[in-house]
């Protein structure tokens, strides 16, 4: 239950931050403009809570229903408006300033975006350098060559410091190219390229982990299971394990490696264990109880040992990659700017039948990953944040009545035409709009429940 009310909390901050962020864009610009608005609405349906304040008596509240908000506006084609206020009107003014109007909601979304990812990089962020692990079987990577150990310093002509630079510059060339050139440099200190193949992204829909579909996996040192450290007064301890051990066997199957030791430990919780450990010359049987854990809502067994470090220290896994000022806002723009573009993309793949329908989220998988990168740290947190917020402004700019975007198509075809647009139009539109809308919605709640049904 705990875990449901943070990510639900982790879903509401982010849904909360990014609704105010779009209307205060068009409340703002609606300001500047001259035109009165009477009411700024969090969420839709029955208010919960409502003030009036501001100059022009604007009603703030927040509704019942809450994905969604909106900004309402003196307009004579909704209520009549007294004389002395018709210049104060949204349906009098110029084209030019009702486009500005709607067009400040999605703007305030990818500056918002903007911001944040520009704090996140003058920050500086602790990241993954990009070192390969050894590739399944039968997979791209696989095929391409790599091998465990193999740090990636180039994807084509672009230079990566990071895993997640590689992962973004693969994402990126994945949509319109069939494969991509590695250059990395194996233990050997050899530079080698490796042509990696892409095609299996695009086959697949874009449905799953694309580095999963890929076989590219981080570098997993195989550490020899031998003791570093053990507890006092853990159940290893009493069983008289000690630092040094090397654990040959566990319940007659062989072990070469910690990651096998972890494993049977952690699903082993309340059953004993037969352990055989090598400590110098002598060979030893220990029976060891594993004490069942919990922690983030998972339960898993534990014994109380640590593993002598081996292969590479763990500095060398990571990188501290920080910017200026000036470079981390140029790098944020850019950041920015990239994703809109691959969201634009991808949203026009899947009218094509390029990519899956299957890929489109709903409520269900935003706050579940919304309540994931919150555990992970703030830093995630804000970077989801980021990400969502330049998807809620890339889908509000989609040409679709009832979206701020339809109404900056009719606007288009105002100044084209030199005239606005009738009102049984719109009407059509707006019923057009609301269909399209329910689908996606349909399609995204589908999605929603097949994740959590299938896992």
């Amino acid at each position: 239950m705990s875990n449901f009310l943070y990510y639900l909390a982790a879903f509401a901050v982010v849904l909360g931050v990014l609704i105010v962020v779009h209307e205060y864009g068009h409340y703002r610009v609606a300001r500047l403009c001259g035109v009165k608005v009477l009411r700024f609405s969090v969420g839709f349906g029955r208010p919960l809570w409502q003030r009036r304040f501001g100059p022009d008596g604007t009603e703030w509240a927040i509704g019942a229903f809450p994905l969604g908000g909106y900004v309402k506006m003196l307009d004579e084609r909704e209520a009549p408006v007294a004389p002395e206020e018709l210049h104060r009107a949204f349906n009098r003014q110029s084209v030019w300033r009702r486009s500005a109007i709607v067009a400040a909601g999605p703007g305030a979304n990818f500056l918002l975006a903007l911001i944040l990812y520009w704090g996140i990089f003058w920050n500086g962020t602790n990241e993954l350098r990009p070192i390969v692990g050894t590739p399944p079987a039968a997979s791209a990577a696989a095929a391409a060559g790599f091998v465990n150990g193999e740090r990636v310093l180039r994807v084509g002509d672009t230079n990566v410091l990071t895993w997640e630079d590689v992962r973004w510059l693969l994402l990126q060339r994945a949509v319109d190219e069939s494969s991509a050139d590695l250059e990395v440099i194996n233990q050997r200190h050899e530079i080698v390229v490796r042509r990696l193949d892409l095609s299996g992204i695009r086959q697949s829909g874009w449905e799953g982990d694309a580095f999963d579909r890929l076989g590219l996996t981080f570098y997993r040192p195989k550490v020899p299971p031998v003791l570093g450290k053990v507890v006092g007064g853990s159940v290893a301890d009493l069983a008289g394990m000690r630092a040094g051990d090397r654990v040959e066997a566990i319940d007659g199957e062989p072990i070469d490696h910690w990651s096998q030791v972890v494993g049977i430990v952690r699903d082993s919780a309340g059953k004993a264990l037969e352990i055989d450990v090598a400590r110098g010359e002598q060979q030893l049987r220990l029976r060891v109880t594993p004490e069942l854990h919990e922690e983030k809502g998972r339960r898993f067994g534990r014994i109380g040992v640590a593993v002598k470090e081996s292969g590479l220290p763990r500095e060398e896994l990571t990188v501290r990659v920080a910017h200026g000022p000036v470079d981390a806002l140029g790098k944020a723009a850019r950041e920015t700017w990239d994703k809109s573009v691959f969201s634009l993309v991808m949203l026009g793949k899947m009218v094509t039948g390029e990519v899956s329908w299957r890929n489109l989220s709903g409520p269900v998988t935003i706050a579940d990953y919304a309540g994931q990168s919150a555990r992970l740290g703030l830093e995630y947190y804000l970077k989801f944040m980021a990400l969502v917020s330049i998807s809620l402004g890339v889908l509000n700019l989609l040409p679709i009545p009832i979206l701020d975007g339809g109404h900056l198509m009719y606007y288009v075809v105002e100044i084209v035409r030199g005239g606005p647009v009738s009102e049984k139009t719109m009407e059509i539109g707006q019923q057009i709009g609301m269909a399209l809308l329910l689908m996606l919605m349909a399609f995204a709640f589908y999605n929603d429940i097949n994740r959590l049904v299938s896992g």
